[in-house]
């Protein structure tokens, strides 16, 4: 053990390798959010963060009523407010060594906080328990540090004394046998999904606005909806989806009785410095059990004009929004197509960065980007009206974000794909496909149930 102090803070590193889900499940209360790299390799996928003793709270309700810790703010703008709260806490003096997070905020956004970032879209009525989007104020964390083995219990100045608690907690967790992946028994024995119909129908008529030159490519969503059997509890939802479907952007928050968990492959973006990027995913093939099939799966997918150009067009639409925040010119793709391949699927990943300027917030950089142009279409605002229009309820946590700030602004988040929302004993997973003027309707609805495979395997066991 070793412990080491800034005038901002202190951390702890122990030669400790807890499952930090363990951590959480015995103290939920204490840690309630969880964001891990589950699919190893590379620097992506190095760390995970327990966000310890939240102690303070930005919510933004359905109907657009805002508090901060049950002060209502009438009228007030989710992320203008997340901005002022930053402002307000200040930066760090000095940050510890390369660690993600070292005290700041943990953020969820729902879809819904569109009708914030572009007011000029009707979403549908949001009948739903789960906030719009939550910002809690967190001055403690267990990482795991993947590339070094050890574990590091990091606090701010004001909060040393926590070091003590987690590491008693994580000692504790450590000496039990380990959160095993439960039996499918313990799971829904039931989950509906959403009539075929009315997404091919969806299909044809995105076709007919892609023809009238509406838009280019839109993305269009559909779902499972179930009811978890008794004693279910959200870890131990998460625990099978990050079994069945391990990702890098992987993650947990639970509120009260409400939970998201989800195993996301895709960055929203990151701020490092003065360094943005964001990291689109736009194109998706099944794999293969055969390596020799699944290699030539790959291939296709990564040759085929119509995947190949909507990959570009998204990455177009990418550089258009960093342009709202960073420096003339300073724009670039420097990882361009490349493949990436997951449990269920094979996509097709690029890489923009930029420079922020001067004068730009981490809330601005949100605003700028959210929601991911891959998950709503091109061009985005008309996009999104069509998807309120089409699909016709609300998508809640789905291609919202998970999302951490320290308090010198940098930070990362993700895109809510491959995730399982709970409501009480209420459970619903989404899945998209990308429509495009030469879409095969039934190839989109097939997409969308390969993407959903993940989550929907890791409910499996008592479907009917």
């Amino acid at each position: 053990m070793k412990n080491s102090s800034s005038a901002d803070c202190g951390w702890r590193r122990l030669a400790l390798r807890p499952d930090l889900l363990a951590v959480h499940r015995a103290h939920p209360e204490r840690y309630p959010f969880l964001l891990e790299s589950v699919e190893r390799g590379g620097e992506r996928a190095r760390f995970d963060v327990l966000f310890a003793f939240p102690n303070g709270k930005l919510t933004l309700y359905p109907g657009g009523t805002l508090s901060s810790d049950s002060v209502d703010l009438t009228g007030g703008d989710f992320l203008t407010h997340l901005d002022e709260w930053m402002a307000q806490t200040g930066a760090p003096a000095q940050a510890p060594p390369p660690l993600p997070f070292f005290g700041g905020w943990f953020v969820y956004l729902g879809y819904e906080l569109v009708a914030q970032t572009e007011p000029s879209v009707l979403l549908p009525e949001d009948h739903g328990h789960l906030a719009v989007a939550e910002a809690h104020r967190v001055p403690a964390a267990i990482i795991r540090d993947h590339a070094s083995g050890d574990t590091v219990l990091v606090a701010e100045a004001d909060h040393l004394h926590r070091l003590d608690q987690m590491e008693q907690d994580l000692r504790t967790a450590a000496a039990d046998d380990g959160f095993g992946v439960p039996q499918p028994e313990a799971l829904p024995i039931r989950l509906d999904e959403d009539p075929a119909e009315q997404f091919l129908d969806g299909v044809e008529r995105i076709k007919r606005y892609i023809h009238d030159g509406d838009v280019f490519q839109v993305n269009l969503s559909r779902g499972w909806r179930g009811r978890l059997a008794e004693g279910v509890d959200p870890a131990t939802v998460y625990a099978r989806l990050r079994a069945a479907n391990p990702a890098p952007f992987a993650g947990l928050a639970v509120f009260a009785d409400r939970a998201v968990a989800s195993s996301s492959p895709e960055r929203l973006v990151s701020i490092a410095g003065r360094v943005v990027q964001t990291r689109p995913i736009a194109g998706t093939y099944p794999r293969n059990p055969d390596r020799d099939a699944d290699r030539a799966l790959s291939e296709a997918m990564l040759t085929h004009p119509k995947e190949r150009a909507e990959h570009i067009m998204l990455i177009d639409l990418e550089r258009n929004d960093l342009g709202r925040v960073c420096r003339t010119g300073s724009i670039e793709v420097n990882e361009l197509m490349v493949l990436e391949s997951y449990t269920h699927v094979h996509h097709i990943v690029s890489n923009i960065r930029g420079t922020l300027r001067a004068d730009v917030t981490p809330a601005q950089v949100i605003r700028a980007v959210f929601p991911g142009g891959t998950i709503t279409g091109c061009p985005k605002v008309r996009c999104m009206e069509i998807i309120a229009e089409l699909e016709g309820r609300t998508r809640g946590p789905y291609t919202g974000a998970f999302a951490y700030f320290n308090r010198d602004g940098s930070g990362d988040s993700n895109i809510l794909i491959r995730t399982i929302s709970l409501d009480g004993e209420n459970v619903e997973v989404r899945a998209g496909a990308g429509i495009v003027a030469d879409s095969q309707p039934q190839r989109e609805l097939d997409e969308t149930r390969q993407k959903a495979r993940g989550p929907l395997s890791a409910l499996a066991g008592l479907l009917k």
